[in-house]
């Protein structure tokens, strides 16, 4: 889907490797002089250019979609409870390009509008066609095919125009990441195969090689300003410049995460006081909370405080971007399948804090943290580490 996703990116990336990878071998055949410099220069410059300005389409096309135009007008077919989800999910994420603007229930309540409350439902599966000439729609998406034979399905696909309307089936199997999904038709049945994720080899090589490249370069970059934290949070009171805490990791393991100091020596016995009145259902987060420190509360707002955890990714216990280290604590009321958060190195910064951070509830973290894990790509990384510098700045959901 244009204007979503990292694909473009991706190809932005791979189409430049092999224009200049092209461009080496006619040189070094032809016996053409091209200057090393130039070559050095263009690639990783042109690359960055070009990324830059497809992301900048890309916001101007976001913009235009989220005022209703470049959309497609979209008519929901499905249960009352797929219908409500799905137009949900679409009506949060406008920027995709689908505007609902109509739902045809096929099984649930019925009333005039989805329980969402902004669209309205125009009949059950033979009121479609009057559905898309009422409101102009030119796309049905199918939320849910259970109440709806194969051949009533395949009467609806023939019954619309061709080149004027679209027909999308939106697949039980949600959070999974476009690139391990592959549909192959066989023997008339349109198969979905999804590709389960790998975190060995070439993939696990490639995500520790960025980590400590980058890691490195900002320890480097930012070391002034690490001094000039270290001197603040001294002088700030009585108490240790770093703070450590154990925490999960990958596979289970036990590690000691570093932090800026932020709150009062005695924090964690005061901890239980104040654990009944905050926090999400695992994870305890307190909007004001009175352990921090005047200068800890600063660092928390621009998540300086998390700087020294570049030491963690040079050894190995973390990764720049990943789910967030949870504490024993948190691991002992974790579901079966949260579990799987454990299959990669936690992060520095990860998805869930580009996504709301504090403001999150425990499932939405939960389901932002696993998709990171089923979807990783080295691509994806760059994005959330860009996505994390703009919410540094916005600074909302920051305590």
């Amino acid at each position: 889907m244009l204007g979503t996703g990292f694909d473009e990116y991706k190809l932005i990336a791979g189409a430049s490797v092999r224009l200049f990878g092209l461009l080496a071998i006619v040189a070094y055949l032809m016996k053409i002089d091209v200057a090393r410099g130039y070559i050095l220069l263009a690639f990783p410059l042109g690359t960055v250019v070009l990324v830059f300005s497809r992301w900048m389409w890309r916001q101007w096309l976001v913009s235009q979609r989220a005022g209703g135009h470049f959309t497609s007008r979209v008519i929901l077919v499905g249960t009352l409870a797929s219908s409500t989800h799905i137009a949900r999910e679409l009506n949060t994420r406008l920027g995709a390009g689908y505007l609902v603007v109509g739902a045809c229930v096929t099984a649930g309540e019925v009333s005039s509008h989805l329980p969402e409350g902004t669209v309205p439902v125009l009949g059950g599966i033979d009121d479609v066609h009057t559905a898309l000439d009422s409101q102009a729609a030119d796309t049905v998406v199918i939320t849910s095919s259970d109440s709806i034979s194969p051949t009533r399905m395949r009467e609806l696909s023939w019954s619309l125009e061709p080149g004027r309307h679209h027909l999308i089936m939106v697949p039980r199997l949600i959070d999974v990441g476009g690139p391990r999904i592959h549909t192959r038709p066989v023997a008339g049945l349109p198969l979905i195969h999804v590709e389960t994720p790998r975190y060995e080899g070439r993939t696990q090589f490639t995500k520790r090689a960025f980590d400590i490249i980058v890691s490195t370069l900002l320890l480097v970059l930012l070391s002034p300003v690490l001094l000039a934290i270290a001197l603040a949070v001294r002088m700030s009171g009585a108490g240790r410049v770093l703070f450590t805490q154990q925490r999960v990791g990958f596979n289970g393991n036990r590690f000691h995460m570093i932090k800026f100091r932020s709150m009062v020596v005695d924090a964690e016995a005061r901890l239980a006081d104040l654990k009944a009145s905050a926090g999400n259902s695992v994870m305890f987060k307190m909007k004001n909370d009175p352990r921090v420190t005047r200068v800890g509360r600063v660092l928390r707002r621009f998540s300086l405080d998390e700087l020294p955890q570049l030491f963690n990714v040079l050894r190995g216990n973390m990764s720049l971007v990943g789910p967030r280290p949870p504490l024993e604590t948190e691991v002992n009321e974790y579901a079966h399948h949260v579990h799987r958060r454990f299959l990669v190195k936690p992060g520095v910064t990860g998805l869930w804090q580009v996504s709301g951070r504090s403001n999150l509830s425990w499932d939405e973290t939960v389901r932002l943290d696993l998709y990171y894990v089923e979807n990783w790509s080295l691509t994806g990384d760059l994005v959330i580490l860009w996505r994390t510098a703009r919410a540094v700045l916005a600074r909302d959901g920051a305590f």
